[in-house]
């Protein structure tokens, strides 16, 4: 029995896949055969959209009173500051220079943003609870809105962070199978054959799910970008509900 066979393969059909697979590389080389941007190795994606997002997002943080979240309250911000000098020192204009040290700095960072936001959304939550966010509709309102938007963000940059292996992966090409299905992936007529995803789409796929609390035009594959995008509209739906009907209750 050949190897074929105990793969499930009769010999013939792999002999058939390796002719075609063969022939195609032959075509794509001879440029007969377009392979997509997002499918192929390309060039380094931009550091300044999402150093300006991690930026809006320390300054949502220091927005917050200092009775949500951890004290004291610019420790976190600081961290985070810290790390983005850091990461901008390794890669100041182009992500071109992929390093261990730097993968594990680019996580901490974001999840430092998430943390921080969770621990402020479920400080807000419970004062609202208890009942000691008082009259200020004003000031209630602007802390739920500084928590949106930072919850948008940092999801934002997770889901930039971990797809197909991260914006490193991405531009090298290593990687096939998406964990985002955008639509010009399915439909590549939709888009210029140089269309690839960047940060500000990933950014809008975290817009548009706390907007809609699923999935909009962007399909999550993985378990791992359920489960995100899961966290995230949990996280916006019970902050949101509970902030705009005190907020109501107080301005009547």
């Amino acid at each position: 029995m050949t190897d074929d066979e105990v793969d499930g393969a009769p010999p013939h059909q792999e002999s058939f896949r390796q002719a075609h697979l063969a022939a195609l590389l032959r075509r794509i080389e001879h440029g007969d055969v377009h392979v997509p941007a997002w499918l192929r190795a390309t060039s380094p994606e931009n550091r300044l959209p999402v150093a300006i997002a991690i930026l809006v997002a320390v300054a949502l943080q220091l927005r917050l009173p200092d009775r949500y979240g951890l004290h004291p309250r610019w420790l976190l911000p600081a961290l985070e500051v810290v790390l983005l000098l850091i990461l901008t020192g390794l890669n100041p204009v182009r992500l071109n220079r992929s390093t261990r040290m730097g993968r594990i700095m680019s996580v901490v960072l974001v999840g430092a943003i998430t943390l921080d936001n969770a621990i402020s959304a479920v400080g807000l939550d419970a004062s609202i609870l208890q009942g000691h966010t008082g009259q200020d509709a004003v000031g209630l309102l602007g802390s739920g809105a500084a928590i949106y938007g930072t919850n948008v963000i940092a999801f934002g940059i997770w889901f930039w962070e971990l797809d197909r292996g991260g914006p490193f992966v991405r531009a090298s090409g290593s990687r096939l199978h998406p964990d985002f299905l955008f639509p010009q992936m399915s439909d590549p007529h939709l888009a210029p054959p140089e269309w690839e995803p960047l940060f500000f789409d990933y950014l809008y796929v975290s817009l548009t799910n706390v907007l809609a609390f699923s999935p909009t035009d962007t399909l999550p594959l993985s378990r791992w970008a359920k489960a995100l995008m899961s966290v995230q509209s949990i996280v916006a739906l019970s902050t949101t509900a509970l902030v705009v009907a005190r907020a109501v209750n107080v301005l009547q």
